[in-house]
């Protein structure tokens, strides 16, 4: 995780950003901590990169690359606002003994448009990251990767319209794919959540599970009911002010996958 202490939307780069809407930052980082002690509460282990100044979307630090198997498929931005931050998430990376095989040769933007389902990678397309990046995911991760298309500018990354539930199962939002993507989500995931459009706009799969634990933003009602009737234990969270930059739960959350660890 990385502190929103320089967090500001100062461009806009997605449909959720208004540079006249005016960022509470103080706001923003007891956000993010509280998130922080929700995890910590949860009994999970937070790694923190330092901020950079001049780079107000470090927080979402989820874009930051791949990691599986101890492995890092880093990220490469589409903007040129978020390409200054690749250095110091690659040296973060190479200092925490991630091995990477050099900067990435597609345009891609990590875990916001890849999602690890136990040993499948559901892959993101359409707005952010080269559908050509899923063949160097392929290459270079040794994993099974799924190419699902996007096609609703609001839902830029797979993890606006998609959470991962746990190692067989997922929640979505259908009208963020295409015809064969929802096809193909509906096959090979008959009993996910099926997240209402108000949810989705509330940045409900932006979402992070530990299997059991749920962490969820706040505002996703009907999604957050349907998680308990499943089984699970939702844990809301408000992210407002973090989601005027088009981000939340998710986004502010790279997930480590080790080498003993899928």
């Amino acid at each position: 995780m990385c502190s929103p202490e320089y967090f500001a939307v100062s461009y806009e780069i997605n449909p959720w950003m208004d540079a006249h809407v005016p960022v509470n930052r103080r706001r923003a980082v007891q956000q993010w901590q509280q998130l922080v002690r929700t995890y910590e509460s949860l009994g999970h282990t937070v790694e923190f990169v330092e901020p950079v100044r001049g780079l107000p979307d470090m927080v979402f630090v989820a874009n930051s690359g791949v990691v599986i198997g101890g492995r890092v498929y880093p990220a490469r931005f589409r903007y040129a606002e978020r390409r200054g931050e690749e250095g110091p998430y690659a040296r973060w990376f190479d200092a925490h003994g991630f091995v990477s095989d050099g900067e990435a040769a597609f345009v891609n933007e990590g875990e916001g448009d890849f999602a690890t389902v136990g040993d499948e990678v559901l892959a993101g397309f359409g707005f952010r990251t080269d559908i050509a990046a899923h063949d160097e995911v392929r290459s270079r991760l040794g994993a099974d990767v799924v190419s699902l298309r996007l096609v609703d500018p609001r839902y830029y990354h797979l993890d606006t319209a998609l959470a991962v539930l746990s190692d067989d199962n997922v929640a979505y939002n259908p009208a963020a794919f295409d015809a064969s993507s929802q096809a193909w989500l509906a096959t090979r995931f008959p009993h996910a959540i099926v997240v209402s459009e108000t949810d989705a706009a509330a940045f409900g799969c932006n979402a992070f599970s530990d299997g059991h634990h749920v962490v969820v933003p706040s505002g996703a009602y009907e999604f957050i009911d349907a998680l308990r009737a499943r089984g699970y234990d939702p844990v809301p969270v408000d992210m407002s002010e973090l989601r005027k930059a088009g981000g939340a739960v998710k986004c502010c959350t790279l997930e480590l996958r080790e080498a003993n660890a899928r």
